[in-house]
């Protein structure tokens, strides 16, 4: 350590973009003179499949938001771009990082690998890393026995709020000269009028609607692919992110309800917050799920690529129309609700019988609230392939029918069957000859003809799948994945 060179805290910010209930910048700006607030676009997430300009513009955005928020304090976050250990020694030239504070993160093996190399670096330097619980995920946890307890203690916690001077954080001009020697992005982004913004400020004003006006027909609308657009919280990407964390939305719904704002709505949406925290659990306790099947039974089945079934998939032309309309919507919008999440995946895994893994890519880079420890769990669990789930082939003209009988949805993002009535919808190839003719329609050429048999196609994948829970090795994986996964009262959260 040079003793002529300032000592200075940083609070390396990842998924935790916000400055409310922030446990590192408090504890930072409590224990340094001086603390530093830093961003890194890094090299290993703009090389990663799973990300997309999408989620860097929502980043991109939200530290707009938190530097308009910091003007009070006469500082901003360090941005830069490129591999974290090299900003954190460039920063170590002009600065003495006397301690490196973060939240946990729960991501890929990208970020796994990487914190690995922090805490080596970290260490090599003399630099404590202290790192902080933000999701109420606890780390090498063996089983489930205590993991509720520990995470309603989390979320009943006072939440955590800035009270320091301006004078405790690093002031703008200091950071800009810090930036001279950085790689610094441009902040700049596109504009989507259908994709959310990202930052806190947004956070809120999306909270606030909801608890407002808009949860009172969330569990009426929630299945539901145009209505549940307005009427579920859409707060998803702002927990991913952490422009709001999961306490202070868990907080605020327990204070509504004090205030008498007991709807059934409220009642549904506040039993599904902790589901969150509860399948990134399960990722942290197992993150091979990221690459196989958590269980091993079904590391075996196999599922030939076919590349033709998958574009069309991906661009939503499988002659399927409420599959392709979620498809395409979430392509312009970033957005599905999760009905219509678990009937895009199930067509993927089940009727076209593909890999759920030649999907992950590509649904992270589309949804904007990509969260790892929820992304993989789920995936595997519409697969049907973790044995103690139940096994759920959705219909997508049953669905169709039952939550956009009127075509409302699908005829938004699938035009081409717009000149069809509400009866042919969601089954456009039972079109008979007199109708094609009346409504100018044609199989094959207006729209595509379904690339698959919907029944032969869900039959064969059922008769392979409950065939398959019969083996030894799944039973076995079955008992072992109940003891170390789940919570005693099973019934109520998977």
């Amino acid at each position: 350590m040079n003793i002529n060179k300032p000592s200075l805290g940083i609070v390396w910010l990842k998924r935790d973009l916000r400055l409310n209930d922030h446990e590192p910048l408090h504890s930072a700006l409590k224990e340094n003179r001086q603390v530093l607030l830093l961003y890194v676009f890094e090299t290993i997430f703009a090389q990663d499949p799973h990300y997309s300009s999408r989620h860097f513009d929502f980043i991109k955005q939200s530290l707009l938001d938190l530097n308009k928020q910091l003007e009070n304090y006469n500082t901003e976050v360090l941005i830069s771009q490129g591999r974290v250990i090299n900003i954190f020694e460039e920063i170590n030239e002009t600065y003495n990082i006397n301690k490196l504070y973060s939240h946990q993160e729960t991501g890929l093996d990208i970020t796994f690998t990487r914190d690995k190399s922090v805490k080596k670096w970290c260490s090599s330097e003399s630099i404590s890393w202290k790192e902080f619980n933000q999701q109420g995920v606890f780390r090498r946890m063996t089983n489930r026995k205590k993991w509720l307890s520990k995470w309603t203690e989390l979320m009943n916690k006072t939440q955590f709020s800035i009270s320091e001077s301006p004078n405790s954080f690093l002031p703008k001009n200091k950071i800009e000269s810090l930036s001279k020697f950085l790689v610094t992005p441009s902040l700049e982004t596109k504009t989507f009028p259908k994709i959310q913004v990202g930052g806190s400020t947004q956070a809120h004003r999306y909270m606030n609607s909801f608890f407002e006006k808009r949860h009172y027909n969330y569990q009426k609308h929630i299945s539901k692919p145009d209505l549940a657009r307005k009427s579920c919280s859409r707060l998803s990407p702002y927990l991913a992110y952490g422009n709001l964390s999961m306490r202070e939305l868990l907080q605020r719904t327990e204070e509504e309800k004090e205030k008498g704002n007991s709807s059934r709505g409220l009642q549904a949406f506040e039993s599904r917050l902790r589901w969150q925290a509860h399948f990134i659990q399960k990722f942290e306790m197992e993150c091979s799920m990221e690459f196989v099947s958590v269980n091993k039974g079904y590391h075996n089945l196999a599922k030939p690529i076919n590349k033709e079934h998958i574009e069309a998939w991906k661009k939503g032309l499988t002659g399927v129309p409420m599959v392709d309309a979620a498809m395409r919507c979430l392509a312009a919008t970033g957005y599905l609700n999760f009905r219509m999440r678990a009937l895009v995946v199930s067509f993927f895994v089940h009727q076209l019988w593909q890999p759920w893994q030649a999907a992950s890519a590509h649904l992270a880079r589309e949804f904007l609230d990509f969260e790892p420890g929820i992304h993989f769990p789920q995936l595997q669990m519409q697969a049907g392939e973790t044995g103690i789930n139940t096994l759920r082939i959705y219909n997508p003209v049953k669905n169709g029918l039952e939550h956009d009988p009127l075509g409302v949805f699908t005829k938004s993002w699938v035009p081409e069957i717009v000149s069809l009535p509400d009866s042919l919808v969601h089954t456009p190839w039972a079109i008979t000859p007199f109708e094609e003719a009346m409504y100018n329609f044609y199989p094959g050429k207006n729209y595509p003809k379904p690339i698959v048999n919907l029944e032969d196609s869900r039959k064969q994948a059922s008769d392979i799948l409950w065939n398959k829970q019969k083996e030894p090795l799944v039973n076995q994986e079955c008992k072992r994945i109940l003891r170390r996964h789940t919570l005693s009262n099973r019934k109520r959260i998977q």
